[in-house]
């Protein structure tokens, strides 16, 4: 029998990718939005990746039956002592917009060169299993800073960031060359580990 995994999130995007990270194992995957929760807007006041990921999971957990799980990612620069960091998507404000955001990133970086532009994603996933119990993963893409935005794919930072060993942005990148390297995808893999761990010991259903 199935079980179900609901996504503390509407992105159908996201939705997709965990589907494809787990096609082969018995889990049904649904949005919050499937179940009618799109109105639940959790507040994203933790001070690190994990604390938000976890809050946003077991929120919706309260409200539904199945595996909830939840993410947040965050860009760490290193010449900018961790910033943006947890406050990425909100760096220029709290309704900043994306291109809010990398006009801040680039101002704040504006003198620094190449060599000390280094920089690194990361996602957090949050799980919380049908019985309670809690659980992170994350996932983490090293790369650097470039001085102009590049590309028109992604979204959020993806102009800007290049992945080690690339020569391309984020937003450079196809859909498929990005998943096979991201944070995100480096995650949801540490997720499959996770999940197939939970099969094996699957607690109180």
């Amino acid at each position: 029998m199935q079980r179900r995994i609901i996504l503390s999130s509407g992105n159908a995007h996201k939705a997709q990718e965990i589907k494809s990270i787990l096609k082969d194992l018995p889990f049904q995957v649904v949005t919050k939005n499937d179940l009618g929760y799109e109105d639940l807007d959790v507040v994203e006041d933790g001070n690190t990746l994990r604390e938000n990921a976890l809050k946003k999971a077991e929120e919706l957990h309260k409200l539904t039956k199945g595996i909830v799980i939840a993410d947040d990612t965050g860009l760490y620069v290193d010449a900018l002592n961790g910033e943006p960091g947890v406050y990425s998507a909100r760096y220029a404000g709290e309704d900043a917009t994306y291109a809010d955001n990398n006009k801040k990133l680039l101002n704040k970086l504006k003198d620094v060169p190449m060599e000390k532009r280094t920089a690194y994603f990361k996602t957090v996933i949050a799980i919380v299993l049908e019985d309670g119990r809690k659980m992170t993963v994350e996932g983490i893409c090293r790369g650097h800073i470039e001085f102009q935005e590049r590309g028109n794919r992604g979204f959020g930072y993806d102009p800007l960031f290049v992945p080690e060993g690339r020569d391309k942005t984020f937003a450079e990148m196809t859909e498929e060359e990005k998943n096979r390297i991201s944070h995100r995808s480096n995650a949801l893999k540490s997720l499959r580990i996770k999940l197939e761990e939970a099969l094996e010991n699957p607690g109180n259903k």
